[in-house]
């Protein structure tokens, strides 16, 4: 191409700042960044910029934040930005058919897993959820349907026996914006990645979490609730009680084990406390009390003398 191509960013969160980064390091012209309006955070409530807009502004970059894209003023705007490209990396706003058909490339997301497996909110949790093997980034061509767009590029990682939610996520921002800036760099040169559909089967759909996932249930696999502890690791972080206390639970270890009741505190000791799961045993080994800071399950244990001898009973 001869002219600099002019794209408009549009994405929200933390995992959009990376590829973000890549559109200002690649040679394009970055006319605007589109992110959700300022919500209330924090214990005051007060109104709090998006991690997308703190990026656009340090960078000096022109923000939009419109609540939707339905008053044609919203969508005349973007025309008129004349978008050669719109990337969109969790922006979190539906883009309808108009909106898609504005920019003379399309739009092109960016998305974190290996389509069609795990289509929409919550693919990294997912993954880990369901005990996948390999994950990865997908850059697609948006279309009108939920992820069903075609695939451009492809990038595959496995997911480490001790990944958490937060390691994946920030392994696969950092992947997707590479598969960006090699897309950009494809587009700079006049030789765009060529679109390839998605299968029609293995189709998987990664639901918005919810809070209410959190909380063990014992008669569940060791494994399964191991996956729980380290795919909502940061958010919303498994949760259970123990000895009275409800407590939220960091990090924990699947084990072997002879059967008994669900729920059933096994052992007690500085490597951990161990929990009868409907098939095995689970080691808590980091925990955090409300209100408290993130400890290993040796120092809570250390600040509660007694409790050892409270706790073999059972847990909830």
């Amino acid at each position: 191409m001869s002219a600099r191509p002019r794209v408009v960013f549009a994405g929200t969160p933390d995992f959009a700042v990376a590829s973000l980064r890549a559109c200002v390091d690649a040679a394009v012209d970055v006319v605007a960044v589109y992110t959700q309006p300022d919500r209330p955070a924090g214990r005051g409530r007060k109104l709090s910029p998006s991690p997308v807009k703190r990026a656009a502004l340090d960078a000096g970059l022109s923000v939009e934040q419109p609540e939707s894209f339905r008053p044609v003023q919203v969508r005349r705007r973007l025309a008129d930005l004349a978008p050669d490209l719109v990337v969109v990396v969790a922006y979190g706003l539906i883009l309808s058919r108009s909106v898609l058909a504005i920019p003379r490339l399309g739009c092109w997301n960016v998305h974190a897993s290996l389509l069609p497996r795990w289509r929409g909110a919550a693919p990294i949790q997912r993954a880990i959820l369901a005990g996948d093997a390999e994950t990865g980034v997908d850059l697609m061509q948006m279309e009108a349907g939920l992820d069903t767009g075609p695939v451009l590029l492809e990038r595959r990682t496995p997911i480490r026996s001790d990944e958490t939610g937060g390691s994946l996520h920030d392994r696969l921002a950092a992947l997707g914006a590479a598969l960006l800036a090699e897309a950009l760099d494809r587009v700079i040169k006049g030789t765009l990645p060529e679109p390839k559909e998605q299968a029609g089967s293995g189709i998987a759909y990664a639901h918005k979490l919810d809070k209410s996932e959190a909380i063990l249930d014992w008669r569940e696999p060791a494994v399964a609730l191991e996956r729980k502890v380290r795919a909502f690791n940061p958010w919303p972080v498994a949760e259970t009680v123990l000895g009275g206390e409800r407590l939220r639970v960091w990090s924990a270890i699947a084990l072997g084990g002879r059967p008994a009741l669900p729920g059933t505190v096994i052992a007690v000791s500085p490597a951990g406390i161990d929990v009868a799961c409907g098939e095995g045993q689970l080691r808590i080994t980091a925990i955090q009390r409300d209100g408290g800071k993130r400890m290993s399950v040796s120092d809570w244990l250390n600040a509660r003398p007694g409790l050892v001898d409270t706790l073999p009973g059972s847990a909830t």
